[in-house]
């Protein structure tokens, strides 16, 4: 405690104004904070222990700082209170909220004339301890001091004021989050002071920002399930403050809470609790209403920052995808012009009449027709990946036989891989009838082939397999019920992608490595189409890599449009949604 006081004598004063300038004389008066005022407020000398802490050197601010670098936040009632003790020349001692434009701290003060004759006196020395928390305080002045650390109105009023500004001044959330809970957490003397961030959707809500006291336990990074806490569900619901009086003792010693929900346009996004941890406090009608209304700001800030980040990460977004478009458009524009001068190329000798054989010319006219197809394809990629980008998709459904479907994918591709020295095996489940699939045979025929002839192309030696499973799990589709799902599996001993690029393989006009796709050909749209096939069919589409050179596996499923008699007794069925 800061010792009763007296007038300060003129042999003391003239020994302090001689040594005053410098901060290390008013640390010599034992006392956490030491000042010397006018009675206008102004410092003519200056020493608080925790200046350095705090990152600002009031130590050396001697005669230059001001009330507007560090006071307190009501300035009319403080100088009311200096003129009155030069008036009386009789000490007083009173809390008050100090402030230094960001961060807020409360101090016992007792301010003494300096006397300059037997009755008169012009500056007064201050000499303070900062409040922390009320454990300091004796039990006997417990509640007048309680009494004195509480809110005004006025106060509160000229406190948001300029917690609210600082928080406007950044639309970065991590700042906005942070800025909340130090202001309030020092304002209020409170132990401890959290914000969580919240989404409607969300079940759990974690601790994203925190100011405590140096002897209570942290919690940040806690989660919390919100179904499991009644009181925070009440504050996301009502929009209001809720007092929560704890009567044993909780995981993170709290004896008194004050939570509320931050919103933007009646939306909660966010919530803020205060913890009072050393005694049961006792929430003044002003900090109730401080809390609230600061609430409504702070929801506002992270709305408006939320959308900033959002509007940042479409802008980030928009850049990739062009870049991605431009990058597309390249490699495509390469892959239209190879068949296309290949086809140019025959065509030209057959009419200048440089395949003067029979068998030479149509060996010219069968090359030119396969760089027409090749070019098709490539026009037909590009169409599909036009009309699913537009959302114009339609596909007919039906039932497609799988056997011959395994069948036509391994006419199609088993050349490639014969040309290349690769097996290609095709393993189907043990099964004593057909299975019957319900899709679009043309689509699915399409989705095979590229995922096999993707496989062809990236594998050098080794093989490709092609299998298939029954998952006799029912399934909802479009409003109908079907049997099951068949899981169709490529999977090759090719070059493989590194885990950190497998990401990129499903996105419209991204490429997994630029350089090899000029490498091996293609616009690689392959996936991105089958992918896209397979879910307009009621199915999903995954791909597995272990990483570079350890070979791929793509999986796709669709639903069964009757359920095969197979030699094993399947497990018991259950119903899912797609």
């Amino acid at each position: 405690m800061i010792p009763a006081d007296s007038p300060l004598p003129l042999s003391e004063a003239s020994h302090l104004v001689t040594h005053t300038t410098e901060a290390l004389a008013l640390s010599e008066l034992g006392a956490q904070l030491v000042f010397v005022q006018e009675a206008t407020g102004h410092y003519l000398s200056f020493y608080w222990q925790e200046a350095e802490f705090r990152g600002v050197d009031y130590g050396r601010a001697s005669g230059s700082l001001s009330l507007e670098e560090f006071g307190p936040v009501e300035t009319a009632p403080y100088l009311e209170r200096i003129r009155q003790v030069l008036a009386s020349l009789v000490p007083e001692r009173f809390c008050c909220l100090f402030s230094d434009g960001q961060r807020f701290f409360w101090f016992e003060l007792v301010i003494s004339p300096i006397l300059l004759s037997q009755s008169s006196a012009t500056t007064v020395l201050g000499m303070g301890r900062r409040l922390r928390a009320m454990d300091t305080i004796a039990s006997a002045e417990a509640e007048s001091a309680v009494q004195s650390v509480a809110l005004s109105m006025a106060q509160s009023k000229k406190l948001l004021t300029q917690i609210a500004r600082n928080i406007r001044r950044t639309l970065a959330l991590d700042t906005i989050w942070k800025q909340t809970v130090d202001s309030l957490g020092e304002a209020l003397g409170v132990s401890r002071c959290v914000i969580y961030p919240y989404k409607p959707d969300w079940a759990k809500i974690t601790v994203v920002a925190e100011y405590i006291c140096p002897q209570w336990r942290s919690m940040l990074g806690v989660e919390f399930a919100i179904a499991h806490q009644p009181s925070l569900c009440q504050a996301l619901k009502t929009l209001e403050p809720i007092v929560v009086d704890q009567t044993q003792p909780p995981d993170f010693q709290q004896q008194s809470v004050l939570m509320v929900a931050t919103c933007y346009q009646d939306r909660p996004n966010g919530l803020i609790s205060l913890h009072q941890c050393d005694y049961p406090r006792k929430w003044t009608t002003a900090e109730i209403e401080l809390v609230r209304e600061l609430a409504e700001q702070v929801g506002t800030a992270i709305a408006h920052a939320t959308l900033y980040e959002e509007l940042e990460k479409a802008r980030q977004q928009a850049e990739e995808a062009s870049r991605l478009k431009s990058e597309f458009l390249a490699n495509t524009s390469h892959e239209i012009r190879t068949p296309l001068n290949g086809m140019i190329g025959f065509l030209k000798l057959i009419l200048e009449g440089m395949a003067d054989d029979p068998e030479e010319q149509m060996e010219f006219i069968q090359e030119a027709y396969r760089s027409a197809l090749h070019l098709l394809n490539i026009i037909n990629d590009i169409l599909d990946i036009a009309k699913i980008e537009a959302g114009k998709l339609e596909l007919e459904l039906g039932p497609v036989k799988l056997d011959e479907l395994f069948n036509d994918v391994n006419d199609f591709t088993s050349p490639q891989a014969e040309q290349k020295n690769l097996s290609l095996q095709i393993q189907l489940p043990a099964i004593s009838d057909e299975i019957i699939v319900r899709g679009n045979y043309q689509r699915l025929l399409q989705v095979m082939l590229n995922l096999v002839s993707n496989a062809v192309k990236f594998t050098h030696e080794g093989g490709i397999t092609i299998s298939a499973d029954v998952i006799s799990k029912k399934v909802i589709f479009q409003n109908q019920e079907l049997p099951g799902l068949v899981k169709v599996r490529v999977a090759d001993t090719g070059i493989g992608v590194s885990l950190d690029k497998q990401d990129r393989l499903f996105q419209s006009f991204s490429q997994v490595d630029g350089s090899r796709t000029r490498q091996y050909g293609g616009t690689g749209l392959g996936l991105t189409i089958s992918q896209k096939l397979v879910e307009a069919m009621g199915g999903t589409v995954n791909f597995y890599s272990m990483g570079e050179g350890l070979g791929s596996t793509v999986t796709f499923t669709v639903p069964l449009y009757q359920q095969p008699v197979m030699v094993s007794t399947p497990p018991g069925d259950t119903m899912f949604e797609l």
